[in-house]
């Protein structure tokens, strides 16, 4: 009897390293080494300040090998995605819409805020002295915008106004284009345009505006606040996310959510290196936080505007064209 029980357990330890093994498989192991992509700020090269330190966070929240990978630019991170070369990618808001552009396979997890609150930024057509009542009454005054390199004061409003069906020709007779954001508000100081396209900041929950931005800068000029009235407001245009691919395991994005979202709490010198320019935390996104990036790179992508893709989108329509 003992001999017959040894061999029945025998069997089954065997038959169990059979049709059970694969379920003790892990998504670490499927990966290998989690690979998370990021760009250097202009000038650094491929050096990325407090790397080891943030390899070692990463590596302590994913219970795996973490590696950085530095990209030469937005482009060359939204191929290394597409093509799984890297599981996880920071990016701006409207490389993350190129991104999803190119291959829909990225997810978004969490954006920063600021410490006020702020979550992105919101276009704004600001008039001074009521000289521009309403938007049908563009094509009888001279209307200063920025250049391209303004997403606020330039392709977020011609974006947002041709979603509310307000198309905006980029040679249009009103439009008065200013080499530079300050330019252009210096415009409507002076009196040289009734109204400016600009920008402001702005929280999540539907406040158009907090402190900073155009709004913020010409009633710090000799404008005073009541001078200033706001004729149009865009859509939200969030601080850009980081991304994961969307077929990565479920339990690596919740260990990644939890991880981003405490970092400020806990770690927050860890946070200040992840994330040095919104000082306020991370919070949850999901992919409709960026409808606003969406529609900004689609009007790049299909109006075919150059002078644009180089100067905000580093080439990231470009290769968006070349692979449609």
């Amino acid at each position: 009897m003992k001999a017959a029980l040894k061999t029945w357990t025998a069997l089954m330890a065997v038959n169990g390293a059979f049709c059970c093994g694969p379920a003790w498989a892990d998504w670490r192991d499927d990966i290998g080494t989690f690979r998370i992509g990021i760009v250097a700020e202009p000038g650094a090269g491929n050096t990325v300040p407090g790397l080891a330190v943030l390899t070692q966070a990463f590596t302590n929240a994913l219970g795996m090998k973490v590696e950085f990978v530095v990209a030469r630019d937005y482009a060359a991170l939204i191929e290394a995605q597409a093509n799984a070369r890297i599981e996880y990618a920071i990016y701006s808001a409207t490389a993350y819409a190129a991104a999803l552009q190119r291959c829909e396979c990225v997810e978004p997890l969490v954006a920063p805020v600021d410490s006020n609150g702020a979550a992105g930024i919101r276009s704004v057509l600001l008039t001074r002295d009521g000289k521009l009542p309403g938007l049908a009454d563009m094509e009888t005054r001279r209307i200063a915008m920025p250049p391209p390199d303004s997403v606020g004061g330039s392709l977020l409003p011609l974006a947002g106004l041709a979603a509310e069906h307000v198309r905006i020709a980029e040679d249009a007779p009103f439009l008065v284009h200013a080499p530079s954001a300050s330019a252009a508000e210096t415009m409507l100081v002076d009196g040289e345009a009734d109204a400016m396209f600009g920008w402001v900041k702005a929280a999540a929950d539907g406040q158009p505006r907090l402190p900073g931005g155009t709004q913020a800068r010409l009633e710090a000029s000799d404008l005073s606040a009541s001078a200033l009235q706001v004729v149009w407001t865009s859509g939200l245009l969030r601080y850009g996310p980081h991304a994961v691919r969307g077929d990565l395991d479920p339990e690596a994005k919740r260990r990644l959510t939890v991880f981003l979202t405490n970092l400020k709490s806990t770690t927050p010198d860890v946070y200040d290196l992840l994330e040095p320019k919104h000082a306020g935390g991370f919070m949850p996104v999901a992919p409709k936080d960026y409808a606003a990036a969406e529609a900004i790179v689609r009007m790049v992508s299909v109006d075919g505007r150059q002078q644009v893709l180089q100067q905000s989108l580093q080439g990231i329509v470009t290769l968006l064209r070349g692979r449609r």
